[in-house]
C-alpha cells in the first residue's frame, strides 16, 4: 500500500479559494481598462522572467550536480573547494551576490577574455556589452548552485551502498554504477527539493529588477511610477507571480504523486 500523506487526503479548500480569487481578479483584468493596460505591459516581462529562470536553474542544477559529485570525491583537495564554494556562496544574500556579479566579476570576466583575446590578437570587448541579462543569469545560477549541490548531495548518499557495491561486483564501472544504479534511485528522492528550489527561482528572478532587466518586476515598476496606479499596478503583478508559481507547484505536486504510485 502506498503510503499518502494528510494533504492527499484532505479536500482542498486552499486550491478553491485561490481559484476564486483569481477568477475575480482576471475579471477585473478583463473588464477595467487600467488592468487590462498593465498586463499588457507586463506580457514581455513574463517572457524574460521565463527566460532567466529556465537557463539560469539548468545551469545552476549542472554546476549543483558537480559540486555535489565534488564533495563526494575520493580527492581531498576536490571535497574541499566543493565545501568552500557551496559555504561561502550560500552565506551572501542574493541580491549582494547579484550585484557582486553584475558589477565586480562581470568586469573581472570582460577584463580576463580581453587579455585572452589580446594574446590571440583579437578584438577585446568592452563591458557595456556584458549584457545586464546575462550578468543576472550567471548570478543566480551560482547562487542557486551551492543549494541545489545540497540536494543532490543529500539524494546520492541516500543511495543503498549495498546496491552500489553489488553493480561494482557485476564489473559495472564507476560512470555506469551512477548512470543505471545511483542516479535513477536519487532522482526519485531529490525531486520535491528540486521543484521547491526551480519555483523558489521564478520568485527570486524579481531580484533581476535592481539591475534594470526588463522582468516582470521591473515593468510592474516602471509602469507604476508612471501611471501612480500602484494598488492595480502591482496587484497585477502579485497575480502574474501567483499564476506561475501555484500553476508549477501543482504539476509538480502531481508528477510526485505519479513517482510515489510507480
Amino acid at each position: 500500500m502506498i503510503p499518502t500523506s494528510p494533504d492527499d487526503r484532505d479536500f482542498p479548500w486552499w486550491l478553491l479559494a485561490v481559484v476564486t480569487i483569481g477568477l475575480w481578479m482576471f475579471a477585473q483584468v478583463l473588464t477595467d481598462e487600467t488592468y487590462a493596460g498593465v498586463l499588457q505591459i507586463l506580457q514581455k516581462g513574463i517572457w524574460t522572467t521565463i527566460y532567466v529562470t529556465v537557463i539560469a536553474y539548468t545551469l545552476a542544477c549542472i554546476l549543483g550536480l558537480l559540486l555535489a559529485l565534488a564533495g563526494m570525491s575520493r580527492w581531498l583537495v576536490l571535497r574541499q573547494i566543493a565545501r568552500f564554494y557551496v559555504e561561502i556562496v550560500r552565506g551572501i544574500p542574493i541580491i549582494v551576490l547579484l550585484l557582486y556579479v553584475a558589477f565586480v566579476l562581470a568586469p573581472a570576466m570582460v577584463l580576463a577574455w580581453n587579455w585572452c583575446m589580446g594574446w590571440l590578437g583579437l578584438d577585446p570587448i568592452r563591458t557595456r556589452d556584458f549584457s545586464l541579462l546575462w550578468r543576472a543569469v550567471i548570478a543566480l545560477t551560482i547562487a542557486y548552485s551551492s543549494f541545489l549541490a545540497e540536494v543532490f548531495r543529500a539524494g546520492l548518499q541516500s543511495v543503498d551502498k549495498g546496491q552500489i557495491e553489488a553493480a561494482e561486483a557485476l564489473g559495472l564501472s564507476g560512470w555506469q554504477r551512477f548512470r543505471h544504479i545511483v542516479f535513477p534511485q536519487a532522482l526519485r528522492t531529490i525531486l520535491p527539493p528540486l521543484g521547491n528550489d526551480f519555483v523558489a527561482m521564478v520568485k527570486d528572478s524579481s531580484l533581476v529588477s535592481v539591475l534594470g532587466v526588463t522582468d516582470i518586476t521591473q515593468l510592474g515598476k516602471v509602469t507604476a511610477a508612471g501611471n501612480f496606479r500602484y494598488f492595480e499596478t502591482y496587484n497585477v503583478v502579485a497575480l502574474v507571480y501567483l499564476t506561475m508559481t501555484i500553476s508549477l507547484s501543482l504539476v509538480l505536486r502531481n508528477f510526485e504523486r505519479r513517482m510515489r504510485q510507480r
